[in-house]
């Protein structure tokens, strides 16, 4: 069942992989459904408890063990989290709903199969699951990255067209990978926050719902990747599971690493395992708290959020209509010049 405390509260727990953070709410009765607004007052860094995104751990489908809802910081759902998952059993074994081992999970990218370990330090483990195939797309050149970075959006304040252009001479290669979700990956000499802050919410919104977008480059040592990322409805984070699989298949691709990668992540480093038929992630989950938050509270929070969503969309309408060309008002005297 859902879990609430006494007097309308409810909780979660919080958890990590590699600096990648998710609440986790368990909810098997179905009972305790959660909304966009919710999502993003509950991940929201300042006024809520924080994370990139929430998990609702649900009955199980497919003859699974266990399901998952994956929702965005931003109150999004999305397809598929590698680290996501990797959390959500954590949380799954320390609710008591499963144990450790053996673990399948039913995800809106199909059924996953996750291997869990225990460890003797507190709220300390290690998952790795089958992420399934992934598909390579298209490489994109020079001129498709520009006349991507060229599109509008207004997602973040620190990307225009000409700083993304600027930031754009520094990739090498690029292409679309598939692995649950859509990734762009990008190719550098250096793998930089200032140009995946800056190419990151351009890129995002030049694919059909959104895409993930990585930029890495090859080292420092023998079949490893230094990445930094910006995700889909969530922005920078300090990793991304999906992620890491994405530019270790891309880089596979263009022979610069073999079949094991280690994947530098700026929260921790993550291993890729590329098979004939299958890409495996691994690495440590860490639970960092368990969470009590009163409904009332919750429910004042998400109308903050919806408040503060509906001022955002009517400051771009009135930005755009500014921006529109306006017809001359009609003479009233009807008298021509």
């Amino acid at each position: 069942m859902a879990q609430r405390g006494v007097g309308g509260s409810l909780r979660i727990t919080k958890h990590h992989g590699a600096g990648n953070d998710f609440l986790v709410l368990v909810d098997l009765d179905g009972r305790r459904p959660v909304g966009p607004f919710e999502v993003r007052a509950l991940c929201d860094r300042r006024t809520g408890v924080g994370a990139d995104g929430l998990l609702r751990l649900v009955a199980p489908e497919l003859g699974t063990d266990i399901g998952m809802e994956l929702w965005n910081a931003d109150g999004s759902i999305a397809e598929m989290s590698g680290n996501g998952i990797r959390c959500l059993v954590q949380a799954a074994v320390h609710a008591g709903v499963v144990t450790a081992g053996t673990v399948s999970v039913s995800t809106a990218a199909g059924p996953k199969s996750v291997e869990f370990e225990t460890s003797e330090e507190p709220g300390l483990g290690f998952a790795s699951v089958d992420m399934g195939t992934a598909v390579l797309g298209t490489e994109i050149d020079r001129a498709g990255l520009s006349a991507r970075i060229s599109l509008e959006t207004d997602d973040d304040p620190r990307t225009t067209p000409a700083t993304a252009a600027r930031e754009l001479s520094t990739v090498k290669r690029s292409r679309l990978v598939r692995i649950g979700n859509p990734h762009i990956v990008l190719m550098s000499d250096r793998a930089e926050r200032a140009v995946v802050t800056s190419l990151g919410p351009r890129l995002e919104c030049s694919e059909p719902g959104g895409a993930n977008v990585e930029l890495f480059s090859v080292g420092p040592g023998r079949d490893e990747l230094s990445l930094v990322v910006w995700e889909r409805g969530a922005g920078e984070t300090l990793a991304c599971g999906t992620g890491s699989c994405a530019v270790a298949v891309a880089a596979h691709s263009w022979g610069e690493v073999g079949e094991r990668v280690a994947v530098h992540n700026p929260g921790g480093t993550l291993g890729v395992t590329i098979t004939g038929a299958s890409v495996w992630l691994s690495g440590p989950t860490r639970h960092v708290a368990d969470v009590t938050v009163e409904e009332d509270v919750l429910a004042q929070l998400a109308q903050m959020a919806q408040l503060a969503q509906e001022q955002a969309v009517a400051a771009t309408a009135t930005d755009l209509s500014r921006q529109l060309p306006h017809e001359p008002a009609p003479d009233p005297t009807g008298s021509a010049a």
